[in-house]
């Protein structure tokens, strides 16, 4: 055989070998090997009846009912099908005293809620064996506003076309304030109310003071130019009479609150680290929850508490590190607060409260001494307007602003 041939049948054969060990070396190394799917334990549903959105299937079958809603990206789906605040919830439930549209409710000096029925005009008292009986048998038709005193069943009841009318549900005692009152406050006692007298000239805007009836007025500071800076809100020790957002410029973010004393007294200011001021006193006057917003908070509201007592007035300020109002709170006593919360608040909210107004909330009960909160579960989704506590019962109140009627949460 020549030498080309040889060389021929030589390479060949070392191209064999080569795909031959290549092959093997593959089969052993590379190649994953068949497995076999395990079985999916698809339940047992029955035939045409799908889970509807919101729905969970267990591996047993059952359908669980959901909320209708895709947890987001930031949500998972738990396997628990009763989770420990399920549990909680069944053990507290909130409770829906009347569905019927309500509005103006406030916790009377019995310790039963009061509130006003705008579809008949009338107002309701709810008694302990928790029936509603109506106050009154007199009719109120088309009531904007209602401030209740904090003493007795008497108020002052507000119109859309600016009439004043205060009553006696107790007395029927019945008068009619001037129009241009407007911002009411009860004194502790309920024998004064004080209001802003807003005539059409600045140097006829008044903080006044007199008898719930109209009667002995008496002009407290001149408000000129600067009413919309001032709050009327009479402090339960009966010695601050309002709010003044008119002290100290101390820039975009920081602000001095000045107090109106209702002898013209000089009390000290507090200085709050925010705009949007919103006060709510305690039980004894001796302490200030207030709100604001600042850069600091993403001008999201922001609680702070303050000594608001005259001779303390402005020392002890903590913030409480919740973004809420002041007026989705209120205290149980010197130190506790409850307080609705937002479930989430977008930068700004601030601004325009009434953004959070299908926002849901959560109830929590804050330690205004130490920061710390506890939550106290509520069943469905409330967007809480107004809230009491009924120490009496011991139980929460609260209107929504999306669903109508009346709730309330056993403590």
């Amino acid at each position: 055989m020549d030498e080309n041939k040889k060389r021929i049948i030589f390479i060949i054969g070392f191209v064999f070998m080569t795909l031959v060990l290549g092959y093997a070396l593959y089969k052993v190394f590379f190649q994953k090997g068949t497995q076999e799917e395990p079985p999916v334990n698809l339940g047992l549903i029955e035939q045409g009846a799908f889970p509807s959105s919101g729905q969970t299937t267990t591996t047993n079958g059952r359908v669980v009912p959901g909320t209708g809603v895709l947890p987001s990206s930031q949500e998972s789906v738990s396997t628990n099908i009763l989770t420990q605040k399920d549990r909680l919830l069944q053990e507290s439930p909130t409770l829906q005293v009347t569905e019927e549209r309500i509005n103006n409710v406030a916790l009377g000096a019995n310790g039963n809620v009061s509130f006003y029925s705008p579809q008949d005009g009338k107002f309701y008292r709810l008694q302990d064996d928790g029936t509603i009986q109506s106050i009154s048998d007199k009719i109120f038709y088309n009531v904007d506003k209602v401030t209740w005193a904090k003493k007795d069943d008497e108020a002052i009841l507000q119109y859309p076309d600016g009439s004043n009318i205060y009553y006696n549900f107790d007395t029927q005692e019945q008068a009619t304030l001037p129009k241009y009152w407007d911002d009411f406050s009860f004194s502790a006692k309920g024998d004064q109310i004080a209001a802003k007298s807003l005539g059409f000239s600045p140097e006829n805007r008044w903080l006044v003071a007199s008898s719930p009836n109209g009667k002995n007025t008496k002009f407290i500071e001149p408000l000129g130019d600067n009413a919309d800076e001032v709050i009327v809100n009479w402090s339960p020790n009966e010695q601050v009479l309002a709010f003044s957002k008119t002290g100290q410029d101390l820039g975009s973010d920081r602000q001095e609150i000045l107090f109106v004393g209702a002898n013209q007294e000089n009390f000290n200011s507090t200085v709050v680290e925010g705009r949007g001021f919103e006060p709510l006193w305690s039980p004894s006057g001796e302490k200030l929850l207030y709100s604001v917003y600042s850069a600091n908070s993403q001008f999201k509201p922001e609680l702070w508490i303050v000594n608001g007592a005259p001779g303390s007035i402005g020392s002890g300020r903590k913030a409480l590190k919740i973004n809420t109002w002041a007026n989705k709170c209120a205290f149980e006593n010197e130190r506790f607060i409850y307080c609705a919360v937002p479930v989430s608040l977008d930068q700004g909210a601030g601004f325009e409260p009434s953004i959070a107004d299908n926002i849901s909330d959560q109830v929590f009960k804050i330690d205004t001494q130490t920061g710390v909160k506890t939550e106290i579960p509520i069943d469905g989704y409330h967007t809480i307007d107004t809230l009491i506590i009924d120490k009496q019962h011991k139980q929460i109140f609260f209107t929504d602003k999306v669903n109508s009627g009346l709730f309330k949460i056993p403590l």
